[in-house]
């Protein structure tokens, strides 16, 4: 009987083990960090946690959703804003484009929807006193003119979304668990839960599900293809979208072997990732902001063939920024986002 109970012990002991080492590899705590970029950055004060960036491609400004996370965590306001940064200016400074916001205001993922018609419209995730909300605004003379408020049960933990029209949009839930052990469960043990839903003006609905952490996602220019990010599962999906029905159908799976985050689009349907490449280590960030956290931005350049070029086009340890989430691109220049730091890269490629 004794010797029962200890190889069951030993089974149970080694099984936990191999998880430990499992999730060790799997979260990248086993790479090592080799700092590299073709380029120069400067490091841009005066927000924090400039966790999502997008660029307005005809005029080249900017948009930054803003806020201290860390604050939130600690029960504090949030203290957020939406911020616009002109990359044609000769000194580009930070303009307040929500300077009536509310003090706990808590932006997280945007999305700037370019009309043919010259209206644009900016998207954002709200979770403002622990709500979770979609705030329309549209952009008049420079300036945001809040237009709608969108809540709705099915939004249980909004992270990012795509605008494809002026009233419709998918957006990422990051767990199907919000709180408690269960989200711990979610977490580490890279369950498949989450879900991207569909809003089409009027109504939601969930067109994919059963994703590790659905993360970022964006859409290509013609509207025809959804890129979506699982950070837990290290892979980039790519679905088929029917702009009609707002449908969408699994065409592909990318492992690129790091925490994905944020996706932005250039002007020639290249893919910019920002991404985590030791996760444990931004968990550990999450908490300590002494406590670096790699940075890294993938590039994905589609092929004529329908397979993608991908490079690893910027690489830090976490001392030039840590927890990277967001790279936008235009032209030469590179805005690296991060969701903690008290400052963004305004970099030159």
């Amino acid at each position: 009987m004794k010797k029962v109970i200890l190889f069951t012990l030993l089974i149970l002991i080694m099984g936990v083990v191999g998880w430990v080492v499992d999730l060790l590899w799997t979260a990248g705590q086993f790479k090592t960090i080799e700092p590299h970029f073709a380029g120069r950055c400067n490091p841009v004060m005066g927000v924090i946690g400039a966790e999502d960036i997008t660029l307005h491609p005809r005029t080249g400004v900017a948009f930054i959703s803003a806020c201290d996370r860390r604050a939130v965590i600690e029960g504090r306001p949030g203290r957020g804003g939406i911020y616009a940064y002109d990359l044609n200016a000769n000194t580009p400074g930070l303009v307040n484009l929500t300077p009536d916001a509310s003090e706990d205001f808590q932006p997280h993922g945007i999305s700037l929807f370019v009309g043919e018609d010259g209206n644009d419209t900016l998207f954002i995730i709200n979770h403002e006193a622990g709500k979770h909300q979609i705030e329309i605004y549209d952009l008049k003379n420079e300036k945001l003119v809040h237009r709608k408020t969108i809540s709705d049960p099915m939004l249980v933990s909004p992270n990012d979304l795509v605008a494809v029209g002026p009233n419709s949009f998918y957006v990422t839930n990051d767990h199907r668990f919000v709180s408690g052990f269960k989200r711990i469960i979610e977490d580490y043990m890279r369950l498949s839960l989450s879900n991207v839903l569909y809003y089409d003006g009027s109504h939601f609905k969930e067109t994919a599900s059963g994703y590790a952490y659905a993360n970022g996602i964006n859409v290509s220019a013609d509207g025809n293809i959804l890129y979506l990010s699982a950070t837990s599962k290290r892979t980039l999906y790519i679905f088929d979208r029917d702009p009609t029905t707002g449908k969408l159908s699994r065409r592909e799976k990318i492992k690129l072997g790091t925490g994905l985050d944020n996706i932005e689009m250039d002007k020639e349907g290249g893919l910019w990732i920002g991404a985590h490449p030791q996760l444990l280590s931004f968990v550990k960030h999450t908490k300590d902001p002494s406590a670096l956290s790699p940075s890294q931005i993938l590039h994905l350049t589609p092929r004529l063939d329908g397979s993608y070029d991908i490079k690893e086009a910027y690489l830090n340890a976490g001392d030039e920024i840590s927890g990277s989430s967001v790279a936008a691109v235009l032209n030469d220049r590179m805005l690296i986002g991060s969701v903690f730091e008290p400052k963004f890269l305004d970099c030159q490629k």
